[in-house]
């Protein structure tokens, strides 16, 4: 299913043993734009340091009760590695925290998830890899810090990032959703951010700028008031996302990661 990152953020967040608290925001890395941790605002409940939860513990997300199952305890979470709130995450606290869980790193080669294809709960599926892979150094990113940045297309600023659509089966972010100012008023557009020339770089201590090919960029129906699934309807093929409505001519596919829109 694809959600809006906005949407989620307050659902609750039930553990195997009850709930711990509700979703914040979440971290991405900015070299396959996927999910790597959610943060957890969990109240009064082990305060002074950051709660992550990797997608590896992310089970679902469920719309009618706006809560994410998460398959851990809370006694594994408060015996995790613990990250203090004014420091950032570093390699050294990850190695730790995936040591912990004993879950594959996503660092360690090419794919979106490491060594393996795609993100799989099976641990009969993570057998290490026959050969070495070439391990990349991340770069997280928060979705609030991003929530702002300037969108520069080949000719010209068109708006600034106002919220995230994300695949909850491999928690990769499958676009960007654009609010367009003075350029399209009332609008919203989206883009995919990767595979297509979209890069994310700091262009000054006050303005960030992600920069796409306009041509990628597409028109957003406006919200809908209420969450609603995704799913391809009769024609005039309206689409629906968690959070968003679009009418277009096809629906999301891996392999060209894009919506077109009339």
């Amino acid at each position: 299913m694809l959600c809006s990152a906005k949407t989620i953020q307050g659902y609750k967040l039930d553990c195997r043993d009850g709930v711990i608290g509700k979703a914040q925001e979440f971290y991405f890395d900015d070299k396959h734009w996927t999910i790597r941790y959610l943060v957890a605002n969990t109240g009064n409940w082990l305060t002074g340091r950051q709660v992550l939860i990797s997608p590896y513990a992310l089970v679902a997300v469920n719309e009618a009760e706006e809560n994410i199952e998460i398959s851990l305890t809370k006694k594994q979470i408060e015996k995790s590695p613990s990250l203090n709130t004014d420091k950032p995450v570093s390699r050294q606290f990850e190695e730790d925290f995936f040591g912990y869980y004993e879950w594959p790193v996503y660092w360690s080669g090419p794919n979106q998830w490491g060594y393996l294809p795609r993100l799989s709960r099976n641990r009969n599926e993570w057998d290490k890899p026959t050969s070495t892979e070439k391990a990349w150094d991340p770069h997280l990113r928060s979705t609030h810090e991003v929530n702002g940045y300037h969108i520069q297309a080949s000719d010209g600023e068109i708006g600034h990032v106002e919220d995230f659509i994300i695949d909850d089966d491999s928690w990769a972010i499958r676009y960007l959703v654009i609010s367009t100012h003075n350029w399209l008023p009332g609008k919203k557009v989206f883009t995919a951010p990767t595979g297509r020339g979209c890069s994310c770089t700091p262009s000054s201590l006050r303005t960030k700028i992600i920069s796409a090919s306009s041509g990628e960029i597409f028109s957003f129906y406006e919200p809908f008031p209420r969450p609603m699934r995704h799913r391809a309807c009769a024609p005039p093929f309206f689409i629906t996302i968690l959070g968003y409505r679009l009418r277009g001519i096809s629906i999301p596919n891996a392999r060209n990661g894009f919506i077109r829109i009339p």
